[in-house]
């Protein structure tokens, strides 16, 4: 099984990219939990929330490993529920990043805000363009600094869903690569 992250600012095609991902090449999506928790609870989320919205986080992925398709793909992770709490909330619970240390992902696409509309929904709070790309910043900064196999995907919707495509082709030949006969 490969797992495959994508994660970055809210509006950069995160969504769109997991279902095209998937029906090119197969494997199951995991969605946001934090929407599905917004709608639930129909109200906006505070702090309290936080490690409740973590853990629905996690046992949705941990479902989908469960599943143990070919390609597992991440629509998000933990890593944006605990940028999101620092930047909301100024501060987030350490079992977090502790959690999101632990676990193993093949690839992250690490998405650019630049060349995609930002697009309201109602749960979306970010529309200036500054603020999403620091958001991509601390994406960035976090994936290095904790030496995570990642790739920057940016341009228009074309472009962004062909090296999608391309790194998502690479990972799964590399894992062919791998197994052995009748694998």
């Amino acid at each position: 099984m490969r797992v495959l992250v994508l994660t970055g600012p809210e509006s950069s095609g995160k969504s769109a990219l997991a279902e095209e991902i998937r029906t090119h090449f197969g494997g199951i999506v995991v969605g946001e939990y934090v929407r599905h928790f917004i709608e639930r609870e129909r109200r906006d989320t505070c702090y309290a929330d936080i490690p409740a919205i973590a853990r629905g986080q996690l046992a949705w992925e941990d479902a989908g490993r469960a599943a143990r398709p070919a390609l597992l793909i991440l629509d998000t992770h933990l890593l944006s529920n605990m940028l999101w709490s620092r930047c909301l909330f100024d501060d987030c619970p350490d079992w977090l990043e502790t959690e999101l240390r632990g676990r193993h992902y093949d690839l992250h696409l690490l998405l650019d805000p630049q060349g995609m509309p930002w697009v309201a929904d109602g749960q979306r709070c970010q529309p200036q363009l500054a603020e999403r790309l620091a958001f991509h910043r601390a994406c960035r900064q976090w994936l290095a600094d904790n030496q995570r196999p990642f790739r920057e995907l940016s341009g228009d919707w074309p472009r962004r869903r062909q090296a999608a495509l391309a790194q998502v082709e690479t990972l799964l030949g590399s894992a062919d690569q791998h197994a052995g006969p009748g694998q």
